[in-house]
């Protein structure tokens, strides 16, 4: 990492901190934040997960290695109070900016009717800076919208909160399962959502101040290995940057 990056992440950081230290929980609970993960047909277990208790002379179960060709790509919009909404793109499809836009407007209703208590003009986006999001004309349609997008830098999905909190517990909950279609993944995903507590979804959120904090104590370095180890795969993976802007989303699942 540069250290022109490790600057716009020390400043972005400072900024976002000393708006959660004059208005505290207020701010973060204004956040709506987002991303994008594969989910394959089937996903090999951990090597924590796998691990299970044999009698002696038990020969070790033989499991695949490999993650399988079907697989659904995820995106989920969610707050402090839980998920306001999910959707499905299937293998052959990328992220585009219609597609984003689209999904924006879906976002709106959906933060109407499940957040009323909340004003949607007060609402504040957390993306990162992949194509569909930093385009003009996702932009534009933000501006028509009049929701305000809060600064995110690149290369940081450590101040991610689908990052550093929800699409790892996902993967460790994907891991040996088998799916048939398309449908029972998302019907998966759905279910894992809908039974994961409201306290999942606010802590996952009230870390941010903290994240923040540990990235200028650092001096914009990265804080743990799998971090490093994460940037170093957006830096090399051309392939993936090209189709749908950096979406490798925990550093023991790369999508």
């Amino acid at each position: 990492m540069s250290d022109q990056q490790k600057t716009a992440r020390v400043q972005i950081s400072e900024t976002l901190l000393a708006r959660y230290e004059e208005e505290g929980d207020a701010f973060i609970h204004r956040i709506v934040t987002c991303d994008e993960t594969w989910m394959h047909h089937y996903t090999p277990e951990t090597k924590r997960a796998s691990k299970e208790w044999r009698g002696m002379g038990e020969e070790c179960p033989v499991k695949a290695k490999m993650r399988s060709a079907g697989k659904v790509m995820a995106t989920v919009f969610w707050d402090f109070k839980g998920v306001l909404l999910v959707d499905f793109i299937h293998a052959r499809r990328t992220i585009n900016v219609a597609y984003y836009c689209n999904l924006l407007e879906k976002v709106r209703a959906a933060y109407r009717s499940k957040r009323r208590g909340f004003p949607i003009r007060d609402m504040l986006l957390l993306h990162n800076n992949a194509r569909p999001h930093s385009a003009a004309i996702t932009q534009e349609k933000l501006a028509e919208m009049n929701w305000t997008v809060l600064e995110h830098p690149p290369y940081s999905p450590n101040l991610s909160p689908c990052d550093y909190h929800m699409f790892g517990p996902l993967k460790e909950a994907l891991g040996g399962q088998r799916f048939d279609d398309d449908v029972q993944v998302e019907n998966f995903l759905r279910k894992w959502l809908q039974t994961s507590p409201p306290s999942f979804y606010d802590a996952g959120i009230k870390k941010l101040s903290i994240r923040w904090q540990k990235c200028v104590e650092k001096g914009g370095n990265y804080v743990e290995k799998w971090e490093y180890f994460y940037f170093v795969q957006l830096c090399f993976n051309k392939k993936l940057k090209a189709e749908v802007g950096l979406y490798l989303i925990h550093p023991r699942i790369l999508a």
